[in-house]
């Protein structure tokens, strides 16, 4: 019987002691649960409705963390600075408006308005080999200011009443100006090549006169151009507009 009892109370004992210790175990689970759960309400950043600190940020290059490869991913650059600093690209700048014609030495004298004529210009007429009973007028700039060549001349041979016409397809796109000491040029045909001109006559003599800048006659000086033998003409003698080469006079 004396045993029966001592093993019935060693088996009460062992039961009790292990009571306790699941009774402990359980204790401190339920302490460990409410720690961590504190932690994580008192960690901000870590909790499911707000994004992580680091969310959408590049990930990392390989051998290196995100943003420390010296702005290699930086944005392009679109040429233009922000800030208002002074040397601050703001794209393509407003180009500069084109510079005015140098006239008289390189000063700036404006738009050219004065006509060309005999007082400010000194005029030569010249036979050509090509093309046949053709000469070249060419007027000098001998003044200090540009002028203009405006239309075509106004030529005299001897002592005709009326100039000749003028060959219309030879019009220049623009008013020929003329710098100091340059020149401009007009084809003169003096006369048929086929013999089929009328009134033919020889002379020595030629005086040029100018038009103005509304073509409503002559203006200014005339010119003589001296001529270093007689010149025949005849009833198709006709003129080009003044032009800025000269070979482009000996085309008609």
């Amino acid at each position: 019987m004396r045993h029966l009892r001592l093993n019935r109370a060693a088996r009460t004992s062992a039961l009790g002691t292990a009571a306790l210790i699941a009774a402990l175990s359980l204790t401190a689970c339920q302490d460990g649960g409410q720690a961590a759960a504190d932690a994580s309400v008192a960690t901000p950043g870590t909790s499911d409705t707000q994004p992580s600190a680091d969310a959408g940020a590049p990930a990392p290059r390989a051998g290196g963390a995100a943003g420390s490869d010296s702005g290699e991913d930086s944005a392009p650059d679109t040429g233009q600075a922000s800030g208002s600093g002074s040397g601050s690209a703001t794209g393509p700048t407003k180009a500069d408006p084109a510079a005015a014609t140098r006239q008289d030495g390189g000063k700036d004298t404006g738009p050219v308005t004065r006509a060309c004529d005999g007082g400010n210009s000194k005029v030569t007429l010249t036979p050509v080999s090509r093309p046949l009973n053709h000469m070249l007028l060419t007027v000098t700039n001998t003044g200090s200011t540009a002028c203009n060549a405006y239309y075509y001349p106004f030529l005299r041979f001897g002592e005709a009443q009326s100039t000749p016409p003028v060959i219309e397809e030879s019009k220049p796109q623009a008013v020929v100006t003329v710098l100091p000491g340059e020149s401009a040029y007009a084809g003169v045909m003096t006369s048929s090549a086929d013999g089929s001109g009328t009134g033919g006559y020889s002379t020595r003599k030629a005086v040029v006169h100018f038009q103005g800048r509304d073509g409503s006659g002559s203006t200014g000086p005339s010119a003589n151009a001296p001529l270093s033998k007689a010149v025949y003409v005849d009833s198709t003698l006709a003129v080009t507009y003044w032009q800025t080469d000269m070979d482009d006079a000996l085309m008609y």
